[in-house]
Formats: structure tokens, C-alpha cells, sequence
């Protein structure tokens, strides 16, 4: 699910989701690009992430409308090289990684901590050391927007990434901006276009942050490089898939509870309410909006994962029917994905994430993992 704030949430899927009960390698620089990803600007090895000014984005100016198509009037869609300036960054501009707190649990070491953002903001997170010296794989965690869960945050996935630790995993867990102290909802009186288009503001902002974020890892000598995994759940499933299409680092994601193709779900839904919203906003606004942040469709991404392994975790809560399902696991290009169901609501269940961990042990190479103790963390709420 994308967000839970705005409108656009009920024209695809989050209706349904909001109702549930709280219940050494070379530097990267030099691995060759594929054609049909057009390089962005990535990071070098000689970003150690300290000392320099924070880091300003690449400023975007969305591409002039299209002319409008003989035949059905309609413009022609973007285009994939079209959308990605909207995620260059200044790779080179320094994390400021700042430690507030360290602490030890069963020897793994939980560093709290803040680096800078997307904006020169501060980006609230978990770094979690396992014992000893490492080069270890990594995991770096987005975490679901469910309101009212006491885990709508990096909490959600602490207690796993501590006993992935001890199987000798590095995890770097982050909030969302959505949760962080500087964040201002749109105003309620401002329209629902408004909220929209302030969650996909966000969206772009995670995925920068995410990516400041493997800057981090990589200017660390106990991680690997070559063995780099995402997991992200509901809203942050939705901005993993963005990053699966834009970023060359990360080899392995888990894509937890959410929908992959945001404008054409939304068109062809028959619920009441997604069409009555249409009707009230008007469709004209509704596809402008569409276009004029395209960037945020996970559509036009999925496409370009060649490089990554894909697991696709999906709730039978959830509106999304398997034929839906298997219809995102067929856009997106890896060679290597499968997909899941789980008779659980949104939140997934114990067995959902013994059987991420299970893949990722595999993608990630970990010799053993503690799966008993997988299976006894709570269930989320």
C-alpha cells in the first residue's frame, strides 16, 4: 500500500489496509551498466560519508507534457529515462553520521543514530553490528505506515534484524519521513490532491534516503558489498520497488503487502468508493496527476530489476487477488523471483517471515539462522 493519508490510498488498495484492526569489490563505478538503465549518479568508493556538506538534490524539472496521440487523444506515456533524473542525488556529499546511543544486545551491538538526508535533513535510524569482524551481508529495512501500530516506524523490524545479527547480518533500519519530528501532514482543507502529492513527495525523499542510506554500508569495512538486501513492507514495499528500478547495489528484495501499478489498478477498479472518489475529484485531475508524477508509479520501474532477485510477499487481507499478484511478478525483469501468499491480514504473519529470512539466508549466504527464535517474535499489530 502506498500511504494512508490521502485519497489516493482508497483509489488502490489502502482502503482495505486502513480498515484492519491494529492487529573488497570494486567501487561500483566500475560495474557496467545495462543499456535499458541509463547510469545515474552513483556513488564512488571514495565516499566515506564524513566531513562534507550535506547533500542537495539534483533539482527536477518534469518533462513537457506530450503531444497528444492521433487516434484516442490521449498523450503518449512517459518513458523510464524520463522519470529517473528525479532520483539523481549528490552521491558524494557527506552522511554527517552522528551516534546518539550504543548498546549491546546478546552481543550484537545497536547503534542509534542520524545521517543526512535527501535535504540536508536528519534521517532517524538502527545500525546493528553482529559480533566480530566481519565482511558481513546487510539488510536495510523500511517499515510499514499502518496508524495506530506502536511499530509504524523502525521499530517494526528490530527484533528480527537483532537475531539476524547473531547469524552474522549487519541491518540498517530507518524511518520514514512520515514518522519523523519535522514532518507536517497537508492540511485536510487543502484537497486530497494535496495529500497525494505530498506522500509521493515522500516517496521520492525515501528512496533518496534509502540510498544515502547504502552509502552508509558501504563506507563500512565489515560489510560485504556484494551482498546487499532490501525488505520493505506496504508503503515502503511501494518505494522498494522504485529503488529496485534506480539503484545497481542492492542484490536481494523482499516486497512485502503492496500493490505495484498505481494508475492502471486505480482506473480499473469497480469499487464503490475508489469510482466515487474519481467522479468527486474529477479523472481529468486525477490522471494529471498521474503524469505529472509518474516517477512514483512503481509501473514504470519493474521493468528494470534484471540485475536483482525479487520475493514478493502478499496477505489474503489484502484486496490484491493472485491473478493480480502474478501479474506484478511477470512485469518486473528479474531472472530470479517468486512469489507468496499468506492467509494473514496486512501486517503478514510468523510464517511470512521465517520464509523471507529462509530467502534471504539463501541470496544473502548466511551460514544458519535462529529460525525458533524467528518464530516467536510477536505478531505485528
Amino acid at each position: 500500500m502506498r500511504t494512508l493519508f490521502s485519497f489516493i490510498l482508497l483509489l488502490f488498495l489502502i482502503t482495505t489496509a486502513a480498515a484492519q484492526s491494529p492487529s573488497p569489490t570494486p567501487p561500483p563505478s566500475s560495474t557496467p551498466t545495462p543499456e535499458d538503465r541509463p547510469t545515474l549518479n552513483r556513488p564512488g568508493s571514495s565516499n566515506t560519508g564524513l566531513g562534507s556538506p550535506s547533500p542537495t538534490p539534483t533539482p527536477y524539472v518534469p518533462p513537457a507534457a506530450p503531444a497528444k496521440a492521433e487516434g484516442n487523444g490521449e498523450p503518449p506515456k512517459l518513458s523510464y529515462p524520463d522519470l529517473l533524473p528525479r532520483f539523481d542525488y549528490d552521491s558524494h556529499a557527506g552522511l554527517e553520521m552522528r551516534e546518539t546511543d550504543v548498546h549491546k544486545r546478546d552481543k550484537v551491538r545497536l547503534i542509534e543514530l542520524n545521517y543526512a538526508g535527501a535535504s540536508g535533513d536528519r534521517v532517524p535510524a538502527y545500525l546493528l553490528i553482529p559480533p566480530g569482524g566481519g565482511p558481513f551481508p546487510a539488510i536495510i529495512c523500511g517499515h510499514w505506515l499502518m496508524k495506530g501500530s506502536p511499530l509504524a516506524n523502525k521499530d517494526e523490524f528490530l527484533e528480527e534484524a537483532v537475531i539476524l545479527a547473531r547469524s552474522g547480518v549487519v541491518s540498517l533500519l530507518i524511518d520514514a519521513p512520515q514518522v519523523r519530528h519535522d514532518w507536517v501532514e497537508a492540511r485536510s482543507d487543502a484537497g486530497p490532491m494535496e495529500a497525494a502529492k505530498q506522500q509521493s513527495e515522500a516517496a521520492v525523499h525515501q528512496v533518496t534516503d534509502l540510498r544515502r542510506g547504502i552509502d552508509l554500508l558501504y563506507g563500512r569495512p565489515d560489510v560485504d558489498r556484494k551482498r546487499i538486501a532490501y525488505v520493505g513492507h506496504s508503503w515502503d514495499a511501494h518505494v522498494g520497488a522504485l529503488l529496485a528500478g534506480v539503484e545497481t547495489r542492492i542484490t536481494a528484495y523482499v516486497l512485502m503487502a503492496s500493490g505495484y501499478a498505481d494508475e492502471e489498478e486505480a482506473f480499473a477498479s469497480k469499487d464503490p468508493k475508489t469510482v466515487a472518489h474519481i467522479k468527486e475529484v474529477g479523472e481529468d485531475n486525477i490522471r494529471e496527476y498521474f503524469r505529472e508524477y509518474a516517477w512514483d508509479d512503481p509501473a514504470y520501474f519493474l521493468g528494470h530489476t534484471d540485475r536483482e532477485s525479487i520475493f514478493l510477499q502478499f496477505a489474503s487481507g489484502d484486496p490484491i487477488t493472485k491473478e493480480m499478484a502474478q501479474k506484478y511478478l511477470d512485469r518486473f525483469s528479474a531472472k530470479d523471483k517468486k512469489m507468496e501468499f499468506y492467509d494473514a491480514p496486512h501486517a503478514l504473519n510468523a510464517a511470512a517471515r521465517l520464509d523471507r529470512d529462509r530467502w534471504l539466508q539463501k541470496h544473502l549466504g548466511v551460514k544458519k539462522i535462529d529460525e525458533p527464535a524467528l518464530q516467536a517474535i510477536p505478531q505485528l499489530k
